[in-house]
Parts: structure tokens; C-alpha cells; sequence
């Protein structure tokens, strides 16, 4: 964990290393001032010595410029490093989340990767700037200080030794004890985040079944549960102020009384004691500091952990040593398929599935919720790896492919469309980031998204919200569709996503399809019959397997599944026509 934490201080190294070299010089100018003080004392004041007053005046003078000096820059460059420490952690974060195949992802929820990219990331940036700075600057101080007061006097000194003891003790029982509830409380944050990542993304839903008193509720009890878990921790903690105080005022009294002592039988100067009092704050101060850092660094090792996860997780798919970088054609080969999502899991999603579709085809796919239809398909840009078995495009294992130039040939509109916030033009781009405006224009004509975009104001640069949630489910498909139209894949997937269209728009959007992108093979699942029946050739799944494949008119004859779909669909009406554009009664 540590050495992949520390490998993201990177370029600001010299700016890690300056940070301490600046606190100790500021602790070496602080530790001598009280020297000077002494002697300005003993061999100023009390002798009359005007001139060496001066003298040391003078000299405590340019030491209080130069720890001013020291201190700005060891702050500057601490504060340099801590957030460049915490830009690269955020970096190396999302690039590696962007690596991660589906089945990594579903090991972190959205919430968790937020608050990792987040909350983690701050408590982690505070700490190192604490290590930085505090970390260094204390232990110095406490050496530096223990060290000049048992040079002063030794047997006054060994009251610092007792309450350093004393006093590292108990700071170490607290922040035991407070350690597991910092690490319980960042699991809270989670399902905090989740909760309001849930709420906001269906904001709408929760209006139309009048939820809002419920997610209040939901809401409070997540936050209840962060609030009792650091309640939990800084009852402990607040425990280091107390004790520190006592500590303090005990030295002092102490050392008050023994130093008195000692001037009365002169083995001890009033400088050295005014010397040593000095010595006493510094001394406990560190130990405050170090207190602070102890607290610091026991809540940000929970959040180091869980960077360390995200930075070191592995993606499950990887590119082979020398990948296939140009996909033949849109042929595809399913050669007994069997798919499960967690390896240990008892029942395959997919069971021994064989296929083999010709480039230039069209296939429907239809069956019922939970037959594994999208499973399907998500093997074929390689989404996830079979378990069994393989999937071949263009003859060739999808295995063996460089990920990039497969997917790039491999076009396909999720059943849960994503818009992103930005123009129409800019979403259409994630299909081909460098399409004219005369091509994106072509593929909306194609998706028959063109007839709603010249209706709005700016048209095709009308600006898409987050989520697209300015515009209805049905322009969202077929801006979708357009998107990856833009693509000139060989094989186009179409994951039930013209299901919020009409009939007549269905019908228009596949015969752009049989007349512009012959060559395309097209798979499109589908709930309504009309979409897919003059479809090459159509799978009727069930339960994982393929119950039937063959047209339209093989499988109304003897698929009893696809018979009673149809009857469904068509009782008490005709079925689509797509002569006439319309449901026909």
C-alpha cells in the first residue's frame, strides 16, 4: 500500500523533500532564541551590560526573521506537495477505473469509487501534508528541546523525559481504540453518497409516487450512522486536550518549584530556568503536534487502503501479447458459449450457445425478461470473457484482438441509453471525433432523429443536460443510434433501443438500416415482434439458451414460444405494417 501511494509523488519530489528540510531549519533557529534569551538574562540584565543586550537582542532578532522565513517556505512547498500528492492520486484513480472491464466495476459501487475519488482523496492530502510539515517539525523540536534542557540542567530535564512518557502512552491507548471507528465510519460515507446518487438520478420518480418523505428518512438515517461513528472516535480523541493540559501545567509547577529551589542554592541561573520553561512548551507542544498527526494519519490509513484498492485493481480483460489489430468482416461464431458473471457462481447465465451469422445479416433477438439476451451480445465487443467456449468475429477469437480495434468495429446502443452534458453535435462525436456536421446530420437522418433536432432552437448545437434529461426516451434512442451509426462499424447491436419509438419511426429507422448499411451485421433485440420479422433470421432465447433460430415464417410454424409472443401481440388487431407506417386493425 505504501510504496503505491508513494508512487504518486512523482514530480513533486523536490517539493516533498524541501518541506522538512524547511521545519527543521525553522526548529534549529526556534531552539536557539532561548539561548540567546538566557544569555541576554544572565549576562545582560543582570550584570548591566547594555551592549550585550543589544548584542542579543539583535542576534534573536534575525533568528525570528529567519524562522518567518523558514516557516513561509516550508509551508509553500508542503502545500505544493500535499495537492499535487492528491492530483495525482485522483489521476491515477480515473485512468485506471477506465481500464476496468464490467465485472470490475461491479466490485465497486458508483457511491464508493465518488467517495474514493473525493473524501479518500482530501483525508489522504491532509495527511501527507501533516507528515510533511508536523511530522517532521515535532519529532525535531522534541529532540532539539530535550537535548538543549538536559544541557541546561539534567535533573530538571528528567521531568520532560517522565511526561513525554507519560503523555505517549496514553495518546497511544486513545488512537487505538479511535482507529477502528475512523475505519468504519468511510464505509458510512458510501452508502451516504449512494443515497443521494440514487435520489438526484431519479428525482423524477420520487416526485410522481411522492417519495420525498421517504428519501428524507433514508437519507437521515445514513447520516445518523456517519454522525454516531465519529461521535464514536472524537469522544476519544477530544481526550488528547485535556491531558496535554495537565501535563503542561504539571511541568511548569514542577519545574517551577525545583528551578526555585536550585536558584536559592545557585546551581541554577534565572536565565537557565526562564530557558528551560521555554524548552517545556516546545516540548509539549511537539507532543500536541504529534498528537494531531497521530489522529490524522489513523484516519487516513481506512482511505489509503481504499485508494490502494482502485489504484491496484486489475482489469479482468487485457489485450494479448500481439493482438489482431483490423477485424475481416461482421461475421460472428458463437462456438459453445458459457457465460457466468462471478466465477463461483453455480448456474451459467449463458449454457453451451452455438451461432454462426453471416456478415451483412439481420438478427433478431427476442425472449423474455431475463433470458440473457444482453448477456449475449455484451460477449461479442467483449464487455466480459466467455467462460467456457469462444466468440469469434470475423473467424477470428475475440480474445485475440487489440480491445480498441474490436470495439471500434463493433457498434452498440446499451438498452440504458447516456447522453452526455454538452452539444448534440459533441455526443454524436463519441461515435467518430473527427465526423463533419454534414455526416452527423446524415446518421440523425438515418436514425430519424433529424426531424426533432431541426425543431429546436439551435439545433443540432442545443445544448444536451447531464443524463440527457432534456430530451424524451424516445430522441435519446435515436440520438443513440445516430452515435453509433457513426461509427461505419461492421457489426451494429441494438440492445431494445427503439423500444420508447413508435411503430411507424421503428419501421422507418430499419429500413434506413436494410438500404444505407447493407454490409452491417445487425443484431437487434427486441420486445415487439414488428421490429424484428423481416429480420434474416430471428433467436428466441429462454433461460440462457437458444430455444429457437431461423425467420419469421420457420418460427411461427414451430416455435411454440415465438407463437405465443406473436398471438400476444397480434390478438385483437392486425400487426404492423410497414407499407403504411402504423398498427392496422
Amino acid at each position: 500500500m505504501l510504496k503505491t501511494l508513494l508512487a504518486q509523488v512523482r514530480e513533486f519530489k523536490k517539493a516533498s523533500f524541501l518541506t522538512p528540510v524547511f521545519m527543521i531549519l525553522e526548529v534549529v533557529v526556534e531552539t536557539l532564541i532561548p539561548l540567546a534569551m538566557a544569555s541576554m538574562i544572565d549576562n545582560g540584565v543582570e550584570t548591566g551590560n547594555i551592549g550585550h543586550i543589544y548584542r542579543m537582542g539583535a542576534l534573536m532578532a534575525v533568528l525570528a526573521a529567519a524562522g518567518l522565513v523558514t516557516g513561509v517556505l516550508g509551508g509553500k512547498y508542503g502545500a505544493l506537495a500535499s495537492t499535487g500528492f492528491a492530483k495525482n492520486l485522483r489521476k491515477a484513480m480515473y485512468t485506471n477505473i477506465q481500464t476496468f472491464s464490467f465485472s470490475n466495476i461491479d466490485k465497486f459501487s458508483t457511491a464508493g469509487l465518488i467517495t474514493r475519488l473525493t473524501t479518500d482523496v482530501t483525508n489522504l492530502q491532509n495527511a501527507y501534508q501533516m507528515i510533511l510539515r508536523m511530522c517532521t517539525r515535532a519529532p525535531a523540536s522534541l529532540i532539539c528541546a530535550m537535548s538543549m534542557a538536559f544541557f541546561i540542567n539534567a535533573k530538571l530535564a528528567s521531568v520532560y523525559l517522565i511526561a513525554v512518557i507519560f503523555l505517549g502512552i496514553a495518546l497511544f491507548c486513545i488512537l487505538q481504540k479511535a482507529n477502528k471507528y475512523f475505519q468504519m465510519v468511510f464505509r458510512k460515507y458510501d452508502d451516504l453518497n449512494a443515497s443521494v446518487q440514487e435520489n438526484v438520478s431519479a428525482i423524477r420518480v420520487v416526485k410522481a409516487y411522492v417519495r420525498e418523505d421517504y428519501e428524507t428518512s433514508k437519507f437521515q438515517k445514513a447520516c445518523n450512522k456517519v454522525y454516531e461513528m465519529f461521535v464514536k472516535a472524537e469522544k476519544l480523541i477530544v481526550m488528547n486536550m485535556p491531558l496535554m493540559q495537565f501535563t503542561v501545567y504539571a511541568c511548569i509547577l514542577g519545574i517551577s518549584w525545583l528551578g526555585a529551589k536550585m536558584i536559592v542554592g545557585s546551581s541554577l541561573t534565572t536565565g537557565e530556568l526562564m530557558s528551560l520553561l521555554t524548552y517545556c512548551m516546545n516540548i509539549l507542544m511537539s507532543l500536541m503536534m504529534l498528537s494531531m498527526v497521530f489522529v490524522m494519519v489513523t484516519m487516513s490509513i481506512a482511505s489509503a487502503q481504499r485508494i490502494s484498492e482502485v489504484i491496484n485493481e486489475k482489469a479482468d480483460l487485457t489485450d494479448p501479447e500481439n493482438p489482431v489489430m483490423e477485424v475481416p468482416d461482421g461475421s460472428i461464431t458463437f462456438d459453445h458459449v458459457s457465460f457466468r458473471y462471478k466465477k463461483d457462481s453455480p448456474e451459467p447465465v449463458l449454457k453451451n450457445i452455438n451461432l454462426s451469422i453471416r456478415s451483412g445479416e439481420t438478427i433478431g433477438i427476442i425472449g423474455g425478461t431475463g433470458s440473457a439476451k444482453s448477456s449475449l451480445v455484451n460477449l461479442i465487443s467483449r464487455l466480459y470473457d466467455v467462460s467456457e467456449g469462444s466468440v469469434k468475429v470475423g473467424g477470428i477469437d475475440v480474445r485475440d484482438y487489440h480491445m480498441d480495434s474490436l470495439r471500434n468495429q463493433v457498434a452498440v446502443v446499451l438498452q440504458k441509453n447516456v447522453l452526455f452534458s454538452g452539444t448534440i453535435l459533441e455526443n454524436l462525436r463519441w461515435g467518430s471525433k473527427d465526423a463533419t456536421e454534414e455526416e452527423c446530420r446524415h446518421a440523425c437522418e438515418l436514425a430519424c432523429a433529424d426531424e426533432f433536432i431541426e425543431r429546436m432552437p439551435d439545433k443540432y448545437n442545443t445544448y444536451i443536460e447531464q443524463g440527457g434529461t432534456n430530451v424524451s426516451g424516445g430522441q435519446k434512442q435515436r440520438l443513440c443510434i445516430a452515435r453509433a451509426l457513426l461509427k461505419k462499424p461492421k457489426i451494429l447491436i441494438l440492445d431494445d433501443s427503439t423500444s420508447a419509438v413508435d411503430t411507424a419511426t421503428d419501421g422507418k429507422i430499419r429500413r434506413a438500416f436494410a438500404e444505407e448499411i447493407p454490409d452491417t451485421t445487425k443484431l437487434i433485440i427486441a420486445q415487439r415482434i414488428s421490429s424484428i420479422q423481416n429480420a434474416d433470421r430471428i433467436i428466441v432465447m429462454e433461460n440462457g439458451q437458444i430455444n429457437g433460430f431461423g425467420t419469421h415464417e420457420e418460427l411461427l410454424a414451430a416455435n411454440a414460444i415465438y407463437q405465443d409472443v406473436y398471438l400476444s401481440q397480434t390478438k385483437g388487431g392486425g400487426d404492423f405494417d410497414e407499407n403504411k407506417g402504423g398498427d392496422q386493425a
